[in-house]
């Protein structure tokens, strides 16, 4: 019953995607002032989910069925074009409003494990 829960990777997936768009964000703040940086952008974490085309998705129940999920490892990141005088494409303010939604990422991935977390103790509690 407990083996796969599923709520508790997604939460692990989402949390991770947030750091990985807070350092690339670090890094491109770090490189505002380097001459000719090309600034990077992290996917978004919807790129992450399987397709489909309902709220739900379906599961693999066997080896040969369809459905899948992708690694936040392999999220690609894109190089923006030159915006500054000194050619690079960072942009303070953009970095800072995506810095912002990082975090709010992060936090709503820390709602999502304490509620999954909160409703499996619910589960167990003998009442």
């Amino acid at each position: 019953m407990f083996q796969n829960l599923d709520m508790f990777k997604t939460a692990m997936s989402m949390a991770r995607h947030a750091g990985l768009k807070q350092a690339v964000t670090a890094q491109n703040i770090a490189n505002a002032d380097t001459p000719k940086f090309r600034a990077r952008a992290v996917a978004d974490f919807s790129t992450l989910l399987p397709e489909r085309d309902s709220a739900f998705a379906l599961r693999a129940t066997r080896s040969d069925h369809l459905a899948g999920s992708k690694e936040v490892s392999s999220v690609p990141t894109r190089t923006r074009a030159g915006a500054e005088p000194n050619g690079n494409g960072v942009i303070l303010e953009n970095e800072i409003l995506n810095s912002v939604d990082a975090k709010r990422q992060h936090d709503r991935a820390l709602a999502v494990y304490r509620a999954s977390l909160g409703m499996l103790r619910s589960a167990l509690s003998k009442q």
